[in-house]
C-alpha cells in the first residue's frame, strides 16, 4: 500500500503594533510556537507599526498579496484587532481572502474560515455588527449637527475657512470704489467668479 505524504497547510504570522515604543516580539514569538503546534509551515513573517484607524498598512498589503496569488492558506494572528481596523474592515478582508481560500486564524484557536459552517455563522454575526457600527455612526453625525444648530452654530464653511476670504476686504473695498468684478479679479489676480462668491457672501 502507498502511503500520500500529507502535505502541511502553508501560512504567514502577520503582527502589529500600535506605535514605535511597542515591539512585534511577543506576537511573532508565540505565534511560531502556535504554528509549529497546529502544523503550518510558515512561509514569511510580516510586521508593521500601524494605529488601529490607520487604512495605509503595507505589509497587510503584502499578505493580502500572497493571498490572491494562492501561496498561502493561512494569516496567523494573535488577535483579530491585529489583522482588522473595524468590523466592517474585518469583513471586508476576510470576504476577500475567502474568495482565495485563504482563512485568518487568530491564536485562541478561533478560525475564520468562511467556507465552514462555523466561518458563515461568524459572517452573519459580523455583517449584522458592521450593520450595528454604521447606524450608530449616522445617528451620532445627526444628533451633532440637531445640537449644533440648537445652539445656533452655523454649519457649512465658515468666514475664515474659505481660501478666497484673505481677499475678501479688498474685494469689498475696492467694489465699494465702484470697481467693476472684472477689474477687481485683474487687479487681484483672481477670478471674476471668485470676486462675485465674496460679493455675494458679503451681501448675504
Amino acid at each position: 500500500m502507498v502511503q500520500t505524504a500529507i502535505t502541511a497547510k502553508t501560512a504567514v504570522i502577520y503582527c502589529r503594533v500600535s506605535t514605535e515604543d511597542q515591539s512585534c516580539e511577543r506576537q511573532e514569538r508565540d505565534l511560531k510556537v502556535f504554528a509549529e503546534r497546529a502544523g503550518y509551515d510558515v512561509k514569511a513573517i510580516y510586521k508593521e507599526t500601524a494605529s488601529g484607524a490607520k487604512n495605509d498598512r503595507k505589509q497587510r498589503a503584502e499578505v493580502m498579496k500572497l493571498a490572491q496569488a494562492r501561496q498561502i492558506d493561512a494569516v496567523l494572528v494573535t488577535e483579530l484587532s491585529r489583522w482588522g481596523r473595524s468590523t466592517t474592515d474585518l469583513l471586508e478582508t476576510l470576504n476577500r481572502l475567502a474568495s482565495f481560500n485563504v482563512s485568518v486564524i487568530a491564536q485562541t484557536g478561533m478560525t475564520f474560515d468562511l467556507s465552514s459552517a462555523q466561518g458563515k455563522l461568524m459572517l452573519g454575526i459580523m455583517a449584522s455588527l458592521a450593520e450595528f457600527e454604521r447606524d450608530l455612526l449616522r445617528e451620532r453625525v445627526k444628533s451633532g449637527l440637531n445640537a449644533a444648530k440648537a445652539k445656533g452654530v452655523k454649519l457649512g464653511r465658515q468666514e475664515g475657512q474659505n481660501p478666497s476670504d484673505k481677499y475678501t476686504a479688498r474685494v469689498i473695498d475696492l467694489i465699494n470704489a465702484g470697481r467693476s468684478y472684472r477689474w477687481i479679479a485683474h487687479e487681484l489676480q483672481i477670478s471674476k467668479t471668485t470676486v462675485t462668491a465674496i460679493a455675494k457672501r458679503r451681501a448675504g
